[in-house]
């Protein structure tokens, strides 16, 4: 699943009205009103108070029917927050704020609930049925940006520059992903021109000898890389091509085996860039509970003295889907049989009738012959393996020098890697092995420094569509929260729900979240806040520490990072699933297309047995073991094997 999004989304806000950082605040009155509010639907207001110094001043929000929405005091050079704003009909709007002396109106586009799901779903519409990925984007920003203009079509297509494109081009962690994502393409590229990526194919060849090997190797490779979903999907999917290529293993099966061990992987170790994100999430869901339940001081007690980070192990065994997917892959790999549209590709690759599907619209251009190794250059396989090993261990000092700058001393190594800055390490180590790649060809004479520029830049210019499609699916996530997709389907939650099937509709609420939204830790930000104290509402903390009903909360929880990996997998918006495509060099329609059936496939196993059962008793050992049984039996009573039975 975006970086910016799962940071800064706010549980109880429909819309963010803040800019990322600290904002510069306005003369006194509403700070970045929102332009789109949802009928019905509860958002924030942010009231900014006067810029000069002197006493707090009171102030009113007034609708339109002259009742108060919302009231309070804001200081001087500050700001207040009225959350749980509800404008349930047009004849309460325009509403007034009136601060300090000073009157101020705000007047948002109101909209129903369900418009909000339309941009998002009209760019998955758009893109499965014309398989143009560019266009079907750029109609869903539109449409985003047609509503905060108040349906001028001629403002919408400004602001879709100007407010949307164009701001996340320039976020700072987007920025540092696009730069990251360049500069191993143009490693690549060089690593390609100077031989080494030929190497590698011929050094592995003896190992990787059939179809049924290379997409184990391949799994494996995923395992390995465990400490960041980018590195892993960006590493892998470079690394592994040319090798997945020579065996005739379809690029969208590079891309699923990519995208599917990805962030399962992250979010299941407990040394990675997620899980201290995760950890602080599920401390404020637990601060919320505790302060919701003041009376109950049995249950206090007990969140009190639960650590949130033995509530994260707990929650492991409880990680269906991710657990599942991990399964998956690696039986479709040791089974060599799929099904669906993935076995017409895996068909179509076996038999000669290409790698990919004719008309493809790859998001690396690894076909135009810039790419390949120079005439007469040496096939040695470390001119590869150097630089990515070079990025992999930068990547892993780098986390953790800058988590132990941030943490206290004598905290875990697991904390450590929490407090990490993941994007300054990444760019660290692709700009670490784009170095060594110029030694190791320059140095060698295998390439003159002119020659390793133009390689170092062809594979920079490879990764173009990449990077447009990456941008415009960051825009579509800031039209979905500007237009409150999230807070919209986190409604759905709000209502009395039975206990035991509290893990099942919060994975489906995340999932749809998460596939609406492209990301996964937005998911997370907005719902595990939401979950945990409903979960105890209801009773899911009765017995709490491994008591009865204590299953029903970690389902809960690991159902919020389950559902948001499953809606991440299916959904064309995802960075993560833009990024596979891209280390994949497959068309990001059709490596969609075909992962969609495996990742509904397994959900609905992790559903069934996992949510629903342990939530009902079933061991979740026993849920886990059935559901690879499951998974297996399908596999082998309705997959096919696409190319001649190998040799084990």
């Amino acid at each position: 699943m975006l970086r910016l999004l799962r940071a800064c989304t706010l549980p109880t806000a429909l819309l963010i009205l803040a800019a990322v950082g600290a904002p510069a605040l306005s003369a006194q009155g509403f700070d970045d009103a929102p332009a789109v509010a949802l009928k019905g639907v509860p958002f924030a207001l942010t009231v900014a108070g006067p810029d000069e110094p002197g006493p707090a001043v009171p102030f009113e929000i007034i609708d339109a029917r002259g009742q108060v929405v919302g009231n309070g005091v804001v200081e001087a050079q500050s700001e207040a927050v009225v959350d749980d704003v509800v404008i349930d009909g047009a004849d309460a709007l325009p509403m007034i704020l009136a601060v300090g002396g000073v009157e101020e109106q705000f007047d948002p586009t109101l909209l129903n609930g369900w418009f909000s799901l339309l941009p998002p779903l009209l760019a998955v519409l758009l893109a499965l049925i014309f398989r143009e990925v560019v266009t079907a984007l750029v109609a869903g920003v539109w449409l985003g940006a047609l509503a905060v203009a108040g349906f001028n079509p001629i403002q919408a297509t400004w602001r879709m520059i100007d407010t949307f494109i164009v701001p996340a081009v320039a976020d700072g962690s987007h920025a540092s992903i696009i730069v990251f994502s360049m500069l191993l393409g143009g490693m690549v590229g060089l690593v390609s021109k100077n031989g080494g990526t030929m190497g590698i194919v011929e050094a592995l060849a003896p190992l990787a000898s059939t179809r049924r090997r290379g997409k184990i190797a391949t799994w494996a490779a995923g395992l390995a890389i465990f400490f960041d979903d980018y590195a892993n999907t960006l590493i892998v999917g470079n690394t592994m091509r040319p090798i997945t290529d020579r065996l005739k293993i379809s690029r969208e099966k590079l891309a699923y085996l990519v995208d599917s061990t990805a962030a399962p992987v992250a979010a299941l170790v407990p040394i990675s860039t997620w899980v201290g994100y995760e950890i602080s999430l599920i401390a404020d869901g637990i601060g919320i509970a505790e302060a919701q339940n003041p009376g109950n001081t049995a249950l206090v007690a007990d969140l009190t003295s639960t650590s949130p980070f033995l509530i994260f192990i707990h929650t492991i065994p409880y990680l269906f889907y991710p657990l599942l997917a991990l399964a998956f892959v690696f039986l479709t790999s040791v089974m060599d049989r799929d099904w669906g549209p993935m076995a017409a590709a895996e068909r179509r690759a076996a038999s000669g009738g290409g790698l990919f599907r004719p008309g493809a619209q790859l998001t690396m251009d690894t076909e135009s012959g810039t790419m390949d190794a120079k005439e007469g250059a040496p096939h040695r396989w470390w001119n590869a393996a150097a630089p990515v090993l070079t990025v992999i261990l930068v990547v892993l000092a780098g986390l953790y020098t800058t988590g132990a700058a941030s943490s206290d001393d004598g905290a875990s190594l697991m904390d450590i890697f929490g407090a990490a800055d993941p994007f300054a390490t990444l760019l660290w180590g692709s700009l670490a092995g784009c170095l060594v790649a110029f030694a190791l060809s320059v140095g060698q004479r295998i390439l003159t420094l002119n020659e390793a520029i133009e390689a170092w830049l062809d594979g920079i210019r490879a990764m173009m569509i990449a990077m447009i499609v990456l941008t415009l699916a960051w825009s579509l996530g800031a039209v979905t929260e500007a237009v409150g997709t999230a807070s919209y389907l986190a409604g759905l939650l709000e209502g009395s729900v039975p206990l035991q099937l509290m893990p099942w509709l919060v994975f489906v609420t995340a999932a749809a979240m998460a596939f609406a939204t492209g990301t996964s830790w937005g998911t997370m930000a907005i719902l595990i806040p939401l979950v945990i104290p409903l979960t105890v509402t209801l009773g899911g903390a009765a017995d709490f520490a491994g008591g009865a009903h204590y299953s029903v909360l970690l389902g809960s929880i690991s159902s919020v990072l389950a559902g948001a990996i499953f809606g991440d997998h299916c959904s064309p918006i995802s960075d993560t699933t833009v990024l596979s495509s891209t280390a994949s060099a497959c068309d990001h329609v059709d490596h969609v297309r075909t992962q969609l059936p495996y990742a509904l496939l397994v959900a609905a196993v992790s559903m069934l047995l996992g949510d629903i059962g342990t939530a009902y008793g079933l061991p979740n050992i026993v849920a886990l073991l059935g559901g690879v049984l499951v998974l297996w039996a399908f596999l082998r009573f309705r997959g096919v094997r696409v190319s001649e039975p190998e040799s084990r």
